[in-house]
């Protein structure tokens, strides 16, 4: 398998553990979306990373498709429960999580923007998104059921990528203030050696 992408993308980082997880080997190609001769659209007609090239040359593309694919397969250890509804918790969690990332990667470009083009609305507004949706899986993961239960599920991977992602971004330099149970979870993936193995570039 080939999978395109940056490990500065928190989607990217979030396939590429799944796939170390469950010892799937594959090919990395480092890609990046936004250069003029980028190869991606020939991956991904919304040129968007990640993009999965599988063993019979299907191209899957966005990351919640990609970890679905990835999950039918049936490589151990599966990272969603066997019934239904308990799986769609954990998914809609992982939405949750992604949905930090799109914030934050919508504040990262406007802030590219030079200063006097910027809109503090749409940077108000996604810094808003991003701590109402902390507080929310500060909450589920202090409860510890669907998040942070010890046994490492795909929200796990979602949430700890998009942790990963703010920390090297420095959206919300803040996002750990009380919100202790975010701070344990992060840790403990941190730790882990596909979380090792795929930490941002340094800027």
């Amino acid at each position: 398998m080939k999978l395109i992408g940056s490990y500065t993308s928190p989607f990217v980082r979030k396939i590429s553990v799944i796939m170390l997880e469950k010892g799937i080997i594959f090919e990395f190609v480092n890609a990046s979306p936004y250069s003029d001769d980028s190869h991606v659209p020939h991956y991904n007609p919304l040129g968007k990373v990640p993009a999965l090239v599988a063993d019979d040359q299907q191209i899957w593309f966005d990351s919640s498709i990609i970890a679905e694919f990835l999950e039918l397969r049936g490589d151990a250890p599966a990272l969603l429960p066997a019934d239904p509804h308990q799986s769609l918790h954990i998914r809609q969690l992982e939405k949750l999580a992604d949905g930090v990332s799109d914030a934050a990667l919508v504040i990262v470009r406007e802030q590219m923007r030079p200063g006097n083009q910027q809109s503090e609305e749409v940077l108000l507004r996604n810094r808003e998104k991003i701590q109402r949706s902390l507080d929310m899986l500060e909450s589920i993961a202090a409860e510890g059921k669907w998040l942070n239960n010890g046994q490492l599920n795909l929200a796990d991977i979602a949430t700890g990528c998009m942790i990963g992602y703010l920390n090297f971004r420095r959206v919300v330099p803040n996002w750990c203030v009380e919100r202790p149970a975010l701070v344990k979870l992060a840790e403990t993936l941190f730790q882990r050696e596909s979380f090792a193995r795929t930490t941002p570039p340094a800027a």
